[in-house]
């Protein structure tokens, strides 16, 4: 794909959702962080359910900490592999107290060393809450960038690599969350939504449906 057709792609998506935002419920860097842990095989719907009654009683380190794991589990239990979530969250928690004064640390290193933190993970927290230009590719923003061909790669990294590199400098703070929600809702795994794509005559898939 040449830059003339990423450019209109990341326009079109721009002009669509000028503000495009996370679907997880936040309002504080550690409330999105322990919303994406949470969030690991599970569904953005699923997770909100679950701190919609947890960060109310509980959100910060020393709250949560407090709860221990199985007063944690009770707030999360509805959320798949909930235990090992609560034991991280909750060694999470621990680690922030006693390195970080209580506060997410702002450095991948830093980030990537807290239990149930990967790189994508990092990657979510320092572009949402810091606003850092970072790259977090999950399976939806794997699959769009490969059946465009906006960026190609044989795994998450070639593919965070790429975007990184190809998407337009003007549109690459935001266009994390443009390719999640383009993914979810437009570029689906089973069956594309081609019929309704904003960017079918820019996108280069040559399987295209007439769905919409």
């Amino acid at each position: 794909m040449n830059a003339a057709k990423r450019l209109e792609i990341f326009r079109r998506f721009h002009d669509d959702n000028p503000e495009p935002k996370t679907e997880l419920a936040y309002s504080t860097p550690f409330e999105l962080l322990i919303a994406v842990i949470l969030s690991a095989q599970a569904t953005d719907v699923g997770v909100n359910k679950a701190t919609a009654k947890l960060f109310p009683v509980a959100n910060t380190p020393a709250a949560i900490y407090a709860l221990g794991v199985d007063g944690l589990s009770h707030y999360i239990k509805t959320i798949g592999l909930y235990n090992s979530k609560a034991k991280n969250v909750i060694e999470t928690c621990r680690l922030l107290i006693e390195q970080h004064a209580g506060l997410v640390p702002q450095g991948r290193e830093a980030l990537e060393a807290l239990p149930g933190v990967g790189r994508k993970t990092a990657n979510v927290v320092l572009n949402t809450a810091f606003r850092q230009l970072t790259m977090a590719v999950d399976t939806h923003i794997f699959r769009v960038a490969n059946r465009t061909r906006i960026a190609p790669g044989k795994n998450v990294l070639e593919v965070e690599r790429g975007l990184l590199k190809f998407v337009p400098k003007a549109y690459l703070l935001d266009a994390h969350h443009w390719l999640i929600l383009h993914g979810r809702y437009v570029c689906q795994a089973r069956k594309p939504r081609c019929g309704s794509c904003r960017i079918e005559d820019l996108c280069e898939y040559k399987a295209k449906t007439s769905d919409d």
